[in-house]
């Protein structure tokens, strides 16, 4: 019986170091196709009919309210085609009948990723999206980089998750070089007189949203399928884009359906599809990853995207970066570092109850 028993500790162990594994695969996939994502999400500002629509609205709102207005319309296509994404995920792996079942549960399970879809669509995804508007898409890249903050915090005092002195300390670093990264181009801004509030407001709701929509769907993946539960929360997001505010922006007089219609061009189209599967998948694997890793494992590892997006956006545009954002980027990787070699003993109950 002696030897029964040892056999099952080794068993359990195997199994615990093998679900961290893939945990921590999940969410570095999760930062891969995060950092594409900014690609699409740069190059659509300057596609008709998004270029065009800023300049309507422009000559009678001004700038920032034009870049507002056109950053949600934009914002509302990406959710639609991210949810398209996900519905042909579903299709493919036979999980419609699933949705629906987890659709019909709302008060013990489909609530939180409505309420998730609520923080990450209009707060972080929108806020995203007009930091990459008013400042660039490698600034957007790294501003949301505070988000594991937010995140960890909040899956702490919410639900007991534990949270090694090794895991703080990688999510530590590669806070730190995010804040690198932030710091030096807000210091740049400031020596020239021309500070693009409205676009660091936007990266600090791209922080805050991520951070409280992960510690939400770490709470609704207690009872749920990932897969299930983030094309539920997408669907959210989708009836607040174009059931609620892009029909009260078109009341109070904005050209909200004139130009969605013309959207529906073939290069635009593209480059949208594009931004849709990227951004799909990278949620994908970010809401496997919390299951098996945690919240804040998750979104300390999915951090690196600042990095690969600042990559992606060097390779394809030629955006030579700062000296502050190799610095910050290499801070970032020796923090990941020190997260993927935790011991896996640690971890084989996540919650702290």
């Amino acid at each position: 019986m002696e030897g029964f028993s040892v056999d099952l500790k080794a068993l359990k162990k195997q199994e615990s170091k093998r679900k961290i594994s893939k945990g921590y695969m999940w969410a570095l996939f999760c930062a891969v196709f995060w950092g594409i994502w900014y690609l699409p999400g740069t190059v659509v500002w300057v596609l008709n009919p998004f270029d065009e629509m800023y300049n309507t609205v422009a000559k009678t709102g001004g700038d920032g309210t034009a870049l507002v207005v056109t950053a949600i319309l934009i914002t509302a296509f990406n959710a639609l085609t991210v949810m398209l994404a996900l519905m042909l995920w579903n299709g493919v792996l036979g999980k419609y009948g699933e949705l629906v079942r987890t659709m019909k549960e709302f008060h013990p399970c489909s609530k939180w990723f409505f309420l998730a879809s609520i923080f990450g669509g209009p707060m972080a995804i929108l806020g995203s999206f007009i930091a990459m508007g008013f400042i660039g898409g490698a600034f957007a890249a790294v501003a949301a980089l505070l988000y594991p903050v937010v995140g960890s915090i909040l899956a702490y005092y919410w639900y007991g998750e534990k949270i090694s002195k090794r895991a703080a300390m990688g999510i530590g670093v590669i806070i730190l070089g995010g804040i690198t990264i932030f710091g030096g181009g807000l210091l740049t801004e400031l020596s020239s007189g021309n500070v693009q509030w409205i676009g660091y407001l936007g990266g600090l709701m791209a922080a805050a949203g991520w951070g409280i929509e992960g510690a939400i769907a770490g709470k609704g993946l207690d009872i749920s399928e990932p897969d299930v539960g983030l094309t539920l929360r997408f669907v959210g997001e989708n009836l607040i884009w174009w059931v609620i505010i892009v029909p009260i922006l078109a009341i109070f007089g904005y050209p909200m359906y004139s130009f969605a219609l013309q959207a529906f061009e073939p290069l635009t189209l593209l480059v949208l599809i594009f931004a849709g599967i990227t951004f799909g998948f990278c949620y994908v694997c970010w809401y496997k990853s919390f299951p098996l890793i945690g919240v804040g494992r998750g979104q300390g590892i999915g951090n690196l995207y600042g990095l690969f997006a600042i990559i992606f956006i060097f390779l394809f545009f030629g955006d030579v970066p700062q000296w502050t954002i190799l610095v910050g980027g290499t801070l970032c990787v020796i923090g990941s570092f020190v997260m993927f070699t935790e011991d896996t003993s640690a971890l084989e109950t996540l919650r702290g109850e």
